[in-house]
């Protein structure tokens, strides 16, 4: 259970490293005019997403792993990990705009400042704290 617990931490890292540094490319595929430069943005942005996007798999994976060593009976007792997986599979929405983002952004489609993709980088971190807190603390 403990390589289960290990292995999931640790692709969730990685998956969260991903999900702050992808929007974080947006934001200088908005600033820039030069189309070299939005080239090279748009071919570390697929990159990016197609390297985090089986780790994040992996960490489902995992989590899941983990929940079957505890037992149904378990599992059904804990409302804090629901609410965990509620936010976990709203992040997995919010990766999968992430490529939405990406593709149009590859596309030449900037509907969206660098503002909107500021904020939007920073959405990531809110699930984080929300989930690490769930995780640890159990408050339900």
């Amino acid at each position: 259970m403990l390589w289960l617990k290990a292995l999931h931490i640790a692709f969730m890292v990685a998956w969260f490293a991903g999900l702050f540094y992808l929007p974080r490319l947006f934001v200088y595929h908005a600033m820039t005019g030069d189309l070299a430069t939005r080239a090279i943005l748009s071919r570390m942005e697929h990159k990016l997403y197609r390297f985090v996007t089986p780790i994040m798999w992996l960490m489902a994976g995992f989590g899941v792993a983990l929940i079957g060593t505890y037992g149904l009976d378990w599992f059904r007792q804990q409302g804090w990990l629901h609410a965990k997986l509620v936010l976990v599979g709203l992040l997995m929405g919010y990766h999968f705009y992430c490529g939405h983002l990406a593709r149009e952004l590859a596309a030449g489609q900037r509907a969206r400042s660098h503002v909107f993709y500021r904020i939007f980088n920073e959405i990531p971190v809110l699930f984080l704290f929300a989930i690490v807190i769930l995780a640890v603390v159990r408050p339900f």
